[in-house]
């Protein structure tokens, strides 16, 4: 038995179809208006829908798209007096699964209810089976068998079916982003789009007509109408990476956009609704940055319904092994190269490096690696450029030095009777290798403070941003 919600304005036809439904066997609950049906159907429980297309108010068609804006995944057989092939068409492109006209015999009904009802269920299903292929597909990309990534991958299956907006937070190339991709794929929205926005990277001059869009002649070379992030998102998944770049003004914008799914494209004056999961990143402690004012308290609440701390490498170095091999693998695929295996001695290597880069340095030096090796098995020598290093000082404005070069009148490790500490050796003279290891080791030492971190770096925040956002 099933629950069907009846919804016309006029009282006969409304207990005409309602004695129908209960014939056949279902439960009826017949309402008169729009408002009504979407109090009974944020009680949950509704199997189906049956909804008159001409109303005074809001008409059976707008209620339609109402459905799909406000994410309440329920079928509708469309019913309407007036017979015409637009009003077919216009039902059924906007998520009608039938039409019916007036009036509307018993058995005509039963049957179309019937059909829906099938329809509805073997939709289900083929949803319920495309997302266990794409749960098993996720989980050939996250590679790693560890107990902090199992915790992970577990709570991004239980909230991923949610709607709740999901923060996630991690150094920089923890994985992320394939985190945020993960919830998107084993969603309900996993048809849907999956658009994904660098806050570190938005042009200052056009982060509004990204976001949300603008009309054509909103300001000088706007030449023609564009969608932003969020109307591209609709019925998916918006990836705001690197949020705690975004600016304190623009805060205030998205906070309205999470709380009213509703926006107005730049130099537009109608509000558009939209259907959106909301995904963030940061590499960031950003209650931390909220302390300090740099960061909305109430955005942060809204965008941390579900906070997930994406671990270290560090802290999960059993998976080093599998994620070796796997890069390797892939590299050789990509290459043409023959690989037969990463020998023992190699994982041993890469298991004694602290890998500040996380996983995405791992895949580079393993990639790296495969290129330059000369034989079909990897072995340490293959992997001797990660042995990276400059110690880099404790506090700002202070010196870094070479490995072995010391200052003049200090002994080699030693300085003015401090110890240098975190100096390793640098096997390398490819600048551009360098200078990301130089910028890892300078966030590392600032806690992931950009700022701080130029200032080491004798740069401008600017520039360190550029730097850590440009294609590997």
């Amino acid at each position: 038995m099933a629950t069907i919600l009846i919804v016309d304005d006029e009282l006969a036809p409304l207990q005409v179809m309602e004695e129908g439904v209960r014939d056949a066997g279902h439960r009826p609950i017949a309402v008169r208006n729009v408002d009504a049906a979407l109090k009974v159907l944020q009680r949950g429980g509704v199997d189906l829908v049956i909804s008159d297309y001409r109303m005074p108010g809001t008409t059976g068609l707008e209620f339609l798209e109402l459905l799909g804006e406000s994410g309440i995944d329920v079928g509708l057989i469309m019913v309407t007096g007036y017979a015409s092939i637009e009003h077919a068409v216009s039902a059924i492109k906007a998520g009608a699964v039938d039409y019916l006209t007036k009036p509307v015999r018993t058995q005509q009904l039963q049957l179309a209810i019937e059909q829906a009802l099938e329809l509805l269920r073997l939709q289900a299903e083929n949803r319920d089976l495309r997302r266990e292929v794409v749960e098993l597909r996720s989980e050939r990309e996250i590679v790693g068998e560890s107990e902090a990534l199992r915790r992970v991958i577990e709570t991004v299956r239980t909230v991923a079916p949610s709607r709740a907006a999901v923060l996630l937070q991690g150094e920089s190339g923890t994985g992320k982003e394939l985190m945020a991709r993960a919830v998107h794929n084993m969603s309900d929205r996993s048809d849907g789009p999956f658009i994904s926005i660098n806050c570190a990277a938005l042009p200052e001059t056009l982060v509004e007509s990204i976001l949300f869009g603008h009309e054509k002649g909103a300001f000088t070379g706007a030449i023609q109408t564009v969608k932003g992030a969020f109307e591209r998102a609709h019925r998916g998944t918006l990836l705001l990476d690197e949020i705690s770049e975004m600016r304190l003004d623009l805060q205030a914008k998205l906070l309205r956009v999470l709380q009213e799914q509703e926006f107005e494209r730049l130099g537009g004056g109608s509000p558009i609704r939209v259907n959106v999961r909301v995904v963030a990143t940061t590499n960031r402690d950003l209650s931390a940055e909220v302390a300090e004012g740099r960061f909305r308290e109430d955005l942060y609440y809204r965008l941390s319904v579900v906070p997930l701390r994406v671990p270290p490498l560090r802290e999960r170095p059993e998976d080093i092994p599998g994620l070796a091999l796997h890069f390797a693998r892939r590299a050789a695929g990509d290459l043409g190269k023959p690989l037969k295996a990463v020998s023992p001695e190699a994982l041993e290597f890469l298991l004694g490096y602290a890998w500040p880069g996380n996983v995405r340095e791992l895949a580079h030096a393993v990639e790296r690696a495969v290129l330059l090796a000369p034989d079909d098995t990897l072995l340490p020598r293959d992997f001797e450029g990660i042995r990276f290093g400059l110690a880099l000082p404790e506090a700002p404005g202070s010196k870094a030095y070479p490995s072995g070069v010391p200052r003049s009148g200090a002994s080699q490790g030693e300085e003015d009777g401090e110890t240098r500490s975190d100096a390793v050796v640098l096997h390398t003279l490819n600048l551009s290798d360098a200078e990301g290891v130089l910028i890892q080791r300078a966030l590392e030492a600032t806690d992931q403070n950009r700022t701080r971190a130029a200032e080491l770096l004798g740069i401008n925040v600017r520039t360190l941003r550029n730097k850590l956002n440009r294609p590997d």
